[in-house]
């Protein structure tokens, strides 16, 4: 079973957490906020969705690469898919 299964409902809650604060966000806009305030509100969803990345690939690494019992050619697979993960969010 996938991590991300296994964690779905933790997962979700960090989603919908992250979705309210894009939904300030919206209304920071609609009421004509300044830059200040609403970049403050960009820095906190960045830093919630990074967060939120950092823990599935941990899980990903504990349960993809690490885990006991997975052979080679499932750990290298599973290191590729993280790889093109990584380089896709870092660009």
């Amino acid at each position: 079973m996938s991590h991300t299964i296994q964690e779905k409902a933790k997962l979700l809650a960090r989603v919908r957490r992250i979705r309210g604060q894009v939904e300030a966000i919206e209304r920071a806009l609609e009421n004509e906020l300044g830059c200040d305030p609403i970049m403050h509100m960009l820095a906190g969803v960045r830093g919630s969705v990074a967060g939120m990345m950092a823990e599935v690939i941990e899980d990903h690494v504990r349960d993809h690469i690490m885990a006991p019992g997975l052979d080679e050619a499932g750990r290298r697979e599973a290191a590729e898919h993280l790889i093109d993960v990584v380089r896709s969010y870092l660009k």
